[in-house]
Order: C-alpha cells, then sequence, then structure tokens
C-alpha cells in the first residue's frame, strides 16, 4: 500500500493535533505546517476535508486553528485516508486486462479482497495508537498481533 502526499500529510496533521498538551486549544494551520515540513498552502488544502468529514473542528479569527473533532482513539486511519483520497481504501486494479479472462478475473477478486483486509486492518488503528498514547484494552480484531504501530515485527 502507498499512501497519497495529501494522505500522509493529513495524518502527520491529526497526528500533532493529538499530541497536544491542551486538546481543546485550536493549533494555528501554520503552527502544523512549520513543525511537520508540510507546505501551508497544501495543508490547508488536506485540513478542509477533515473538517468537511467531521474528524476535525475549525475555529475561526485571531487564535483559531484547528482541533480534533473527537476523541483521536475514536478517530481511525481508515477515517483519515477515506477523508482525503474517497476512494483510497476502497478502490482496486488488478492492472490493465490483457491475455486470459479468467485469470483476469481472478487478479480483480484478489486486488478487491486485499484491498479490503487493509481497509478494515487500518479501522482498527486509531490516531492515538499512532502517536503511541492508546493506554485503553481494546479487543483484538484481525491481525492485530501483527499491528506495526502496536506490536513491530523484530
Amino acid at each position: 500500500m502507498k499512501l497519497t502526499k495529501a494522505s500522509s500529510y493529513a495524518l502527520q496533521a491529526v497526528a500533532y493535533l493529538t499530541q497536544q498538551k491542551d486538546l481543546t486549544d485550536p493549533v494555528a494551520s501554520k503552527k502544523i505546517a512549520e513543525v511537520r515540513k508540510i507546505p501551508e498552502r497544501f495543508l490547508l488544502k488536506v485540513l478542509k476535508p477533515l473538517v468537511e468529514k467531521g474528524l476535525l473542528t475549525s475555529v475561526k479569527g485571531p487564535g483559531g486553528g484547528y482541533k480534533l473533532a473527537r476523541p483521536a482513539a475514536q478517530i481511525s486511519l481508515a477515517d483519515i485516508i477515506e477523508a482525503i483520497d474517497e476512494d483510497g481504501l476502497r478502490g482496486f486494479n488488478a492492472g490493465k486486462k490483457i491475455g486470459n479472462a479468467t485469470i483476469n478475473n481472478r487478479l480483480e477478486a484478489i486486488c478487491k479482497q486485499t484491498a479490503e483486509s487493509v481497509r478494515a486492518h487500518l479501522e482498527t488503528i486509531s490516531v492515538d495508537d499512532l502517536v503511541g498514547k492508546s493506554t485503553e484494552s481494546k479487543p483484538k480484531k484481525s491481525r492485530d498481533s501483527i499491528n506495526p504501530v502496536t506490536n513491530p515485527r523484530k
């Protein structure tokens, strides 16, 4: 799986907001861009769909900025990626259809199943997990034992 630049920036921005001491204080986009080394104009384009999808709240005016709209434990990596790249986790493509139709159909089915599996796995990983804040015990979901965030392979 390869994340788009926009999805990577969105994950970085949400992770940064999650790591703030006071989660009720909005953080200026300029600050996020500066700390995470993201071009501010691009960051603003990335933050907009996160607000539209209810993942972030935008606060206008002096002292305004962005903050989480709900607890980071309730925001999955899939939520963020899909807010930015709508078909990013649902799309599948077995490549150019050449040669044997039966093989092409099987490849298409394999790619679809793989995309669904990746999406399901990313739904189990919260932003808290990403930044290492997750302390609550939650039920294990499929393949959680090899979750690279909570249990990296050695």
